[in-house]
């Protein structure tokens, strides 16, 4: 997220000594870590850790976490029944992939349990995680971040975490995105700095709070996900042992509920409702609204082609004017090279309405996406024939 932020304690000039209290005379000293991306020229933070960020204790076994692909080249508009998942105690167990290509991967998930017992870093994808359902804390080594019911957090890469449910009914849409997820460029200006005209501003971004500092040693387990494989570590020091920091590159999170939608006379299309991008995919909010108001307005979408992208649109409240059948929990995906447009019988029944209720997810990929098995499984089988008249 492009503006700084500190917490905790940091000295006044960085890469200088920072000495610990008087009675530390083994350790004298905080350590000092760079948390960057893209080398040295991209978002960083300065972390003061109370022990060396770099103990290894042990290495443990490696689980090969591939997705396992049903369909390499989709050619149909699919209708997953997300719901359908099964949930899981685990949080990683939990997860399940089901849409995947070279620049990330699109799943659900819906874990029973806290994340306690470990630790766990995603060290090859920036992780967005929309919660449908649930509410409690996430906790890293950056301080806590509270989260609800339509909330996204936002986790950089190499960020670790632990997550505390407030309950065992949870349901996560999560995306793993192998380039960083920035806030959109045409939101911002020169320095950074959120515009007039963008949809949220800075006060909409809740960042960490409530350091937690852990000046423990002992045996500590994290897994770490790296190349499609999940390694397990023993470190020799607590992860969250972090006196102070400051920089640009944190988690955070951001309400859909904060989402404020731009319209217009005629029906306005998605770019309008973009919220995060990265370099190979970009992120929308449909939240609620006023229609078009000309007075010959068509309130559905007008019918058009995925010529550049598969459209992905998680469904998670309300009316869904355009399609038919759709429920809270479903995911359609609609493949570049089909055109797709409202269900039958939709345009005509959204004339003259005058405002929309639902809440959605969209994710559009620059590159098509692969099926899993996994997806194939709560797949409806019948959802590419729902435009017959």
């Amino acid at each position: 997220m492009p503006f700084y932020h500190t917490l905790g304690q940091i000295p006044p000039k960085r890469h200088t000594q920072f000495a610990r209290p008087a009675s530390h005379t083994v350790e004298p000293f905080y350590y000092e870590q760079l948390f960057g991306t893209i080398g040295f020229e991209g978002m960083s933070s300065l972390l003061y850790h109370t022990h060396r960020p770099t103990m290894v204790r042990e290495v443990l076994e490696s689980v090969d976490v591939t997705p396992k692909i049903a369909i390499e080249k989709n050619m149909l508009s699919r209708k997953l029944i997300g719901f359908n998942i099964a949930p899981a105690d685990d949080f990683l167990e939990s997860r399940v992939p089901l849409l995947v290509n070279n620049d990330l991967l699109v799943g659900l998930a819906a874990p029973r349990q806290s994340l306690t017992t470990y630790f766990y870093k995603n060290a090859d994808a920036d992780e967005l995680l929309f919660v449908h359902r649930g509410s409690g804390k996430l906790r890293t080594l950056f301080g806590t971040i509270p989260f609800q019911y339509g909330d996204y957090l936002i986790i950089p890469r190499g960020v670790i975490y632990q997550i505390d449910f407030d309950t065992n009914d949870n349901r996560l849409l999560y995306v793993e995105s192998h380039s960083p997820i920035y806030t959109p460029k045409r939101y911002r200006n020169q320095f950074g700095q959120l515009l007039e005209h963008s949809p949220f501003c800075e006060r909409d971004i809740l960042r960490p709070r409530d350091l937690e500092t852990h000046d423990e040693t002992g045996d500590f387990l994290i897994k770490i996900k790296k190349q499609g494989s999940l390694h397990s570590l023993v470190y020799a020091s607590h992860p969250f042992d972090v006196v102070g920091w400051d920089g640009y590159n944190y988690p955070y999170s951001f309400s859909i509920f904060n989402f404020e939608p731009i319209t217009g006379r005629v029906h306005q299309p998605p770019p309008v409702h973009q919220t995060f991008q990265t370099d190979s995919f970009v992120v929308c909010s449909f939240v609620p609204r006023l229609y078009d108001y000309h007075p010959l307005a068509i309130p559905a979408p007008y019918n058009h082609s995925n010529i550049d992208s598969d459209e992905v649109i998680y469904y998670v409240d309300g009316d869904f004017m355009s399609r038919n059948d759709i429920a809270p929990g479903h995911i359609t995906l609609h493949p570049g090279g089909i055109p797709h447009g409202p269900a039958p019988g939709a345009m005509e029944r959204s004339i003259g309405k005058k405002e929309t209720h639902e809440y959605a997810v969209m994710v559009d990929t620059f590159r098509p996406l692969m099926v899993t098995e996994q997806a194939v499984q709560i797949d409806d089988g019948k959802y590419y024939k729902s435009w017959l008249e």
